[in-house]
């Protein structure tokens, strides 16, 4: 189990500004690795409505299930490693295995046992250092829609949104409101 603050910019990218940062970037497609976020939350989005979120990510051939929830800066976020196995009971029976992130959740008056899962979300990511931190160009696909977005994780508040709307900027991108991933994928759940 791990705990770590997560403040990251974000911008939706048009299929064409998506294409143009990769090859900017020169980006090898080799480069580009894919990961699945499986999501969850009560039949009543009790995890929505306290601004939190709950996921198990499938990287590679690792798991992890994961609990965001809002800070005074940016997302504390809760990772817990699974086994397949585990994740795999999870995502088809509903049984989430028990820990730290089960432990959080029945504090905040969220029974383990209301939590089902929503659905998947694949993501098609490439991952680069950039100034002050992680430069992220996705590619998701869900419910039969697609988006693209660059994200910039920091550690510096100020100085990565100095940084994030530089490069904006610099590429031309107009700046967008952006939901994160599973806001977007719970919308479009509900439309």
């Amino acid at each position: 189990m791990s705990q770590n603050l997560e403040i990251e910019f974000k911008n939706m990218l048009t299929k064409q500004e998506y294409e143009k940062l990769l090859h900017e970037f020169r980006i090898d497609k080799r480069q580009i690795f894919k990961q699945e976020n499986h999501y969850f939350d009560t039949p009543e989005f009790a995890l929505k409505s306290i601004g939190s979120a709950l996921r198990i990510r499938k990287k590679k051939a690792q798991f992890e299930m994961t609990l965001k929830q809002p800070a005074a800066v940016g997302l504390l976020e809760t990772n817990q490693s699974l086994s397949e196995e585990e994740a795999s009971e999870a995502i088809h029976f509903g049984n989430l295995p028990s820990g730290k992130i089960k432990t959080l959740l029945e504090n905040n008056g969220i029974p383990f046992s209301t939590i089902q899962y929503f659905g998947t979300l694949i993501t098609n990511r490439v991952e680069l250092e950039y100034e002050l931190g992680l430069l992220v160009l996705d590619h998701s696909i869900y419910l039969n829609k697609e988006d693209y977005e660059l994200e910039l994780e920091v550690e510096d508040v100020q100085k990565g949104k100095e940084a994030f709307l530089k490069l904006l900027q610099y590429y031309g991108i107009p700046e967008r409101k952006t939901e994160n991933k599973i806001r977007r994928f719970f919308q479009a759940a509900q439309t």
